[in-house]
């Protein structure tokens, strides 16, 4: 837990409380909480462990990218979540975007453009999205409406960034957890689903089941599960969708797959599966136990 990314800190909420709940199932836990820089000492430190399976609650660059887990492969260590493929396509938005358009799931425009090209001019047409293509969370999103100037973008934002149509509509997630779509959960916010809305207690209130027609439910859970299939991942993941309900289900669209989804307090996945009668321990030892059966 830990790491280098941005979302640092969520990763060390999660890591904590799933810790905690692994020891409330039975497990002997050694927590790792990696600094920003210190990626590089995980080697020898696993080495002095020696863990049966390594619980990967790291979020953002390094932890979901792809590379923590080719580093467990090399080494020879069981690892929870998704393995490096898809966690490399997942957390790359442009190439997953082109997964699930193959799939024939529907998405929405985007391209990538230059920082500075989406900083002068609008590279899409009003509404846009503009957000970094690795990251989570919510990190690093500006939103662009009709009348707007060109983005802000603050130097922290990558050289080059992800320019999407903005979707309307209502805030929609699933988790899918093995081959199981677990539900649907609506999230309400005052605004933005931003990384503030997400992690702070009030921040967003969870429905769920979601208030939404049953055929709009449905299409949800088929499409979790189908991308979560496209992209190869494993164990848990979470599909995100906005959905136009003056549309119908063509209103709906999927935005993205967690290959890594946030394991706190307040995170979406843990919620999902309690809604689905698995306790937080109960659901930490089933992605345990994925991880010791695989070949």
């Amino acid at each position: 837990m830990g790491g280098p990314s941005a979302e640092r800190e969520v990763s060390l909420s999660s890591g904590r409380g799933c810790a905690d709940a692994l020891r409330v199932a039975g497990y002997e836990v050694v927590e790792i909480a990696l600094g920003p820089d210190d990626g590089a000492g995980l080697p020898s430190r696993l080495a002095e462990v020696r863990p049966d399976v390594v619980f990967n609650a790291l979020h953002g660059r390094m932890g979901e990218d792809g590379r923590v887990q080719g580093l467990l492969e090399w080494l020879g260590y069981p690892y929870t979540h998704s393995g490096v493929l898809a966690s490399a396509l997942a957390m790359d938005k442009t190439r997953a975007k082109q997964v699930f358009r193959d799939a024939g799931l529907p998405v929405v425009e985007s391209v990538l453009a230059r920082r500075e090209d989406v900083r002068a001019r609008h590279v899409l047409p009003p509404p846009y999205v503009v957000k970094p293509n690795d990251e989570g969370s919510s990190v690093g999103v500006y939103i662009v409406r009709e009348g707007d100037n060109a983005a802000p973008l603050s130097d922290d934002m990558p050289a080059q960034v992800m320019v999407e149509a903005y979707a309307p509509g209502r805030e929609l997630t699933t988790t899918v957890l093995g081959d199981r779509a677990l539900g649907v959960t609506e999230i309400v916010t005052a605004g933005w689903y931003d990384y503030d809305a997400k992690y702070s207690e009030g921040g967003s209130r969870h429905v769920i089941p979601a208030e939404i027609p049953d055929e709009v439910t449905r299409a949800c859970l088929d499409y979790a599960r189908r991308a979560h299939e496209a992209l190869g991942c494993r164990g848990l993941s979470r599909t995100d969708f906005r959905w136009d309900d003056s549309r119908g289900l063509d209103g709906l669209v999927v935005l993205e797959t967690n290959t890594q989804p946030g394991m706190t307090p307040t995170s979406l996945a843990p919620e999902q599966a309690a809604h689905a009668g698995m306790d937080f321990p109960a659901l930490c030892r089933w992605i345990v136990e994925d991880a010791l059966c695989r070949d």
